[in-house]
């Protein structure tokens, strides 16, 4: 790469970072939460359970039992690394706003007698599990009846009828879309970050975030939320321009380093005449390409090498070049309470370099607030507020 190729690539990824910075910093200091807990309950909330529970007492059959306050996935539909990570989600959002909130799937109403309705089930389920605290009743169920296609956002007495509105945008706009199409892990773990966010003003990775880390994270939940037909109107463009880069900087004449002439690129048959066995092998495996130059004039020769952004093969310790492959297997699978360990097999393509190593796999973090080692719910209760859907 020339100098001037050089001033011209640092100027384009100066602007990028620029841009990228201020972005970052300006969705980040905008969608900073005022007030993150503003109108939710504040104090002591007095509530009589006596109307809801004869409702519940000729409705409901069974109220199924907790075996965790966060997650009880009894239909099924969550597989570990999901249910452990809206677990962590809800921990941290107790952690940080004392908010008890509880996700718990279910087959269908049937399998525990209920002959009413999903909102007198959830309602006599939350006030059976004394589901939020005592005194402000700001606990959060979150019930998907997967076999009746229904959904329920119940929430506690101490909110308002005013978050009866916010938490249908949730079930409308989190849960729904992705329940339609049976996709019921991703609708929990996008509807879940959804409450979170109406419950507190933040997503749950922007609690401890910093004003620029919070500023790309919103910009990222808005990419995804436009869907993957939106995502590639984004992405279309900025590659574009990357790639109009790249090739301009590759392409553009150059001049002779000896005499100044002009220098002609050779064609993908005639640069190999001048490469080596290796540089051969790397142009095959596609880990690097190879541009040959020549002067017309003086014959002075330029090879250039481009390395390709997608390989999976890496330098070799032994020979430098681009043809060592990485092969892993995991020995002993990590767990909260130990580490794991992996091997890490080497072998180059082009000199027979082989050499193995084994690594520590970190624990499975888990959260280590306050939250972590609760087993009970704090006696709140519901008075039917609310929202509802189904698909």
């Amino acid at each position: 790469m020339t100098k001037h190729d050089m001033n011209f690539a640092l100027a384009i990824a100066f602007a990028v970072v620029v841009i990228g910075l201020g972005a970052g910093f300006l969705v980040g200091t905008l969608t900073r939460p005022a007030a993150p807990l503003a109108e939710l309950p504040a104090g002591p909330v007095s509530f009589s359970p006596d109307a809801v529970q004869s409702d519940a007492e000729r409705a409901v059959g069974t109220i199924p039992g907790y075996s965790d306050v966060y997650v009880n996935d009894y239909a099924d539909v969550l597989d570990d690394t999901a249910e452990g990570a809206v677990r962590d989600d809800l921990i941290l959002l107790y952690d940080q706003t004392g908010i008890e909130m509880t996700v718990l799937t279910i087959p269908d109403l049937a399998t525990y007698g209920h002959r009413g309705t999903l909102e007198t089930f959830a309602t006599a389920l939350f006030n059976t599990w004394g589901i939020g605290n005592a005194d402000s009743n700001d606990g959060v169920l979150v019930l998907v009846s997967v076999g009746d296609r229904r959904i329920r956002i119940e929430i506690g007495a101490g909110y308002s009828r005013a978050w009866d509105e916010r938490m249908q945008r949730v079930v409308d706009e989190g849960f729904l879309p992705d329940f339609r199409d049976e996709a019921y892990q991703a609708g929990i773990l996008t509807g879940v970050d959804e409450t979170i966010f109406e419950l507190t003003g933040n997503y749950p990775d922007e609690f401890e975030a910093t004003t620029l880390e919070r500023g790309f994270g919103r910009i990222w939940h808005w990419i995804q939320a436009l869907g993957q037909f939106a995502w590639g109107l984004i992405a279309a463009p900025v590659g574009a321009v990357v790639f109009a880069v790249r090739r301009h900087l590759r392409n553009r004449p150059r001049p002779c380093d000896v005499c100044g002439t002009t220098m002609l690129r050779a064609g993908e048959q005639a640069d190999d005449a001048h490469l080596d066995g290796g540089q051969r092998l790397e142009e095959y495996l596609r880990s690097v390409d190879y541009d040959v130059w020549h002067c017309p004039s003086c014959a002075h020769m330029l090879i250039q090498r481009y390395r390709s952004w997608f390989s999976g093969y890496s330098a070799c310790p032994q020979c430098s070049y681009r043809t060592l492959s990485t092969t892993a297997e995991v020995l002993q699978a990590a767990t909260k309470s130990s580490t794991g360990r992996k091997r890490l097999d080497y072998d180059c393509q082009n000199c027979g370099y082989h050499d193995s190593e084994v690594r520590t796999i970190p624990k499975v973090k888990s959260s280590g607030g306050s939250g972590s080692s609760r087993s009970s719910f704090g006696g709140g209760s519901s008075s039917g507020g609310g929202a509802s859907g189904s698909w």
